[in-house]
Order: C-alpha cells, then sequence, then structure tokens
C-alpha cells in the first residue's frame, strides 16, 4: 500500500513537471514468445556453451536457461555473483556466447552494460536487452513511478543504433528485446542530436521504428545470418 502510494505521488508530480506527451503504443505482448522461450531457441538453434546473465533478481529467466555454462551477476539476488554490473566487467576475464542485459533499467547504466558486452561478446554471439519497447510514457519515466518499469533502455538502443561497429535490432516480444551483434552496422542511424539522454517519449513514440530498427520474432534467425 505504501509503495502504491509513492507511485502515485510521483506520478502527480510527473503531471506538473513532466513531458505532457499521453500517446501509446498498442503492443499485445501475448501475441509473442517470451524473452526465455526466444533466448533458449537461439541457444539451442546456435549451439551456444556460454551465457551470461545482468540482472537476476528472483532468477525468472536465469533459472530456466539451460547451457552447459552460465553466469548471472546481481547485486542483491540471484544469479551466482553478488556485485553489481560495473564491478564484474571490471573484473571479468571471460568471454560469452550469449549475454542478457536486464540490470537497472536507466539509459546511463544500459548503455554501460552494453558497451562492456560488445568488449567480450564471442565472435558470432549476440546481445540481447530487455524492457527496449516501453507501451506508454509512465513506464519510461525515470525514476520508476509505476507498475511495470521498462526504464528508458530505449534510449541506449538508439544511441548503440548510431555505432558503425555494431548492428543493433529491436525485437517485438516480451516488452521489446534489443539484439546487437558486434560486426558493421548493417542500417546506421544518424540523428543531429547527440545527447541521448535528452531525447523524450514523443520522438521514441512518433519514430520509434526508425529509431529501434524493428523485427517481428520470425525474423531472429534471419538476422544471424546476415
Amino acid at each position: 500500500m505504501k509503495q502504491k502510494y509513492k507511485f502515485f505521488l510521483k506520478r502527480l508530480l510527473y503531471y506538473f513537471y513532466g513531458e505532457k506527451f499521453y500517446k501509446r503504443l498498442n503492443y499485445d505482448w501475448s501475441k509473442s514468445p517470451s524473452r526465455i522461450e526466444i533466448l533458449q531457441n537461439i541457444i539451442n538453434t546456435r549451439n551456444y556453451k556460454t551465457y551470461l546473465e545482468i540482472g537476476c533478481d528472483r532468477n525468472e529467466n536465469f533459472s530456466k536457461i539451460v547451457i552447459d555454462h552460465k553466469v548471472g551477476v546481481d547485486p542483491e539476488r540471484g544469479g551466482t555473483l553478488r556485485m553489481t554490473s560495473d564491478q564484474f566487467f571490471q573484473k571479468n576475464k571471460e568471454s560469452f556466447d550469449l549475454i542478457f542485459l536486464d540490470g537497472l533499467h536507466t539509459y546511463e547504466q544500459t548503455i554501460k552494460d552494453i558497451d562492456n558486452s560488445l568488449r567480450i561478446i564471442k565472435e558470432h554471439g549476440a546481445i540481447f536487452v530487455h524492457d527496449c519497447l516501453p507501451k506508454k510514457i509512465w513506464n519510461q519515466v525515470v525514476p520508476r513511478i509505476y507498475g511495470h518499469w521498462n526504464g528508458d533502455v530505449w534510449k541506449a538502443i538508439v544511441r548503440a543504433r548510431t555505432y558503425d561497429y555494431a548492428d543493433t535490432y529491436t525485437c517485438i516480444a516480451d516488452h521489446g528485446i534489443g539484439i546487437i551483434f558486434k560486426r558493421k552496422n548493417s542500417n546506421i542511424l544518424k540523428l543531429e542530436e547527440n545527447n541521448f539522454k535528452s531525447l523524450k517519449f514523443s520522438d521514441y513514440f512518433n519514430h520509434h521504428k526508425k529509431f529501434m530498427n524493428l523485427i517481428n520474432h520470425n525474423d531472429i534467425n534471419k538476422i544471424f545470418r546476415l
């Protein structure tokens, strides 16, 4: 009850001081497979052996992933290592076939996790990023003021789309799943605005197909073959 009251108060303040844009995207996540199904299918079809998950929480994903070797990082609970992602990447000596990022849902932390993951992803591996497609403004406000919180992870995907050394897509499934390969960008995003943090939800709403480089879940295997 106390948590709901805090959310209500923060939301009320946002009405007065935050961005005024209340259109929403009508994604129906029940029509697509879950992130767990997608991750496991990639592991099976690509014969991946090593898996890293950042942000395990209650092990909703981590406990269900079947692979030879997996490492889970979370500062509070879940996974195999109790530390922040920054601490992990500073100490880590391993490389991985598949990395799933579901840690702190802020632009600043997510882009750091993406950049660090690009340094340790194996050749022909892939980085997956959760919560990239918020449906409405409340889902992406930082700090959290709403039930389901995507945060502004989408801004990190937009920035990654401007890298010439990373090929980035967003799958329309399970609140949006970013997919990043360490290879030449096949569809680079060129923006005049380079302060990605300052992007507004209205920018995302009006340009999200271009920004996010959207694909259907049925096309995931195709982008692995590019």
